[in-house]
């Protein structure tokens, strides 16, 4: 007769086998973002391996982060951290990471919070959302009421609920989160990508992580409480539209290993984005 296996070694089973790094899309954050990656390197599970994307700063970011002991690739141009997590992810794929966790770099998110992701679920394809308590946590009233206008439109288009549409930290599938071909540069690629999730079919979880909320004159922040979910809600229209209403989701080529690799290494070799922005029309 086999022994059982307890539900938490399967879980531990199945993160020997991931490969699981952090990203951490950083712009004019020279104040937190040395701290924060000290901390996501300690979290077990990252085996040690923190990208930083600095969002075209003209601050010590990159420094500060390379100081730590990040591994650096900047945006010459501010492009926005939809950008910023594409160029991030390209890299840890390339780098040979299966799975990568999202951590702010204004130290909202407790870098040992990640550990709760990482050990939410044993599948690597699951896309893994940390939930805020925004009341709890003392949260500006203003980005309260903005989360609730996301979480209400986007539970809404997608057809089932969502408990925080916004938080930053969040584990991803490598290869399937690009392959979903999310086109957002700014704050809407993380709606985008839950539309295109459920559209894809994959399995999301939702999980409850603490988050820190400094007093005013200490807070740093680049998200516009009234213009950003605008933007985030006419991302979601534009996406609807793409998916054909959820009922389909076009698959963006991924490049091969080789390419990836190439394409990354160099861009490392000069600290640079391997892919910079184009000047092309905007998409829809």
């Amino acid at each position: 007769m086999s022994a059982a296996v307890h539900p938490g070694h399967t879980v531990v089973i199945a993160l020997c086998f991931m490969r699981i790094c952090a990203i951490i899309p950083a712009y004019q954050a020279e104040r937190n973002v040395e701290d924060v990656t000290r901390e996501a390197l300690r979290v077990n599970g990252l085996g040690g391996a923190v990208f930083v994307v600095d969002d075209g700063s003209s601050d010590r970011t990159a420094e500060r982060a390379r100081a730590a002991g990040a591994t650096v690739l900047i945006h010459p141009e501010n492009r926005g951290k939809g950008a910023a997590l594409r160029t991030g992810m390209e890299l840890a794929l390339a780098a040979g990471f299966d799975v990568a966790v999202t951590i702010d770099a204004d130290g909202q998110h407790p870098p040992e919070e990640a550990r709760r992701l990482i050990e939410a679920d044993a599948d690597p394809e699951a896309l893994v959302l940390g939930i805020r308590d925004l009341v709890s946590a003392g949260a500006p009233r203003a980005n309260q009421i903005s989360n609730r206008i996301s979480n209400f439109f986007l539970s809404l288009f997608a057809g089932r609920p969502f408990a925080d549409t916004q938080c930053g930290l969040r584990r991803y599938p490598l290869r399937t989160t690009l392959s979903l071909g999310a086109r957002d540069d700014g704050y809407a690629f993380e709606a985008e990508i839950l539309l295109r999730a459920v559209a894809a079919e994959i399995r999301i979880v939702e999980v409850p992580t603490r988050v820190i909320y400094p007093t005013e004159e200490e807070r740093l922040t680049h998200f516009d409480s009234v213009r950003d979910p605008a933007r985030i809600v006419g991302r979601v229209l534009a996406t609807l539209a793409l998916t054909r209403g959820l009922r389909h989701v076009p698959a963006a080529p991924v490049p091969s290993p080789d390419a990836r690799r190439s394409a990354v290494a160099s861009a490392l070799a000069a600290e640079i984005d391997p892919h910079p922005s184009q000047p092309t029309a905007a998409p829809p």
